[in-house]
């Protein structure tokens, strides 16, 4: 059997958490100040920063079930 690597489970859980609000965060800022400075968002652009959010909100969500509780008990 070939020697797998030791991951260390909590930190990515944490860090994962982290991106997700990350991107979740800089998506609204996005949708919020971006036609401040700039004026209407182009079609393209807006949607850019709500995929942000929506991913965001995925990978804040999945990225500690998967890396703290089901990785974990499949080593």
């Amino acid at each position: 059997m070939g020697r797998t690597r030791r991951l260390d489970h909590a930190t990515l859980a944490k860090r994962g958490f982290l991106l997700g609000v990350g991107l979740f965060a800089l998506g609204v800022l996005g949708e919020v100040i971006g036609p401040v400075l700039v004026g209407p968002l182009p079609g393209w652009g807006d949607m850019l920063f709500t995929d942000m959010e929506g991913l965001g909100i995925l990978v804040a969500l999945f990225a500690p079930l998967i890396f703290g509780i089901i990785l974990p008990l499949t080593e």
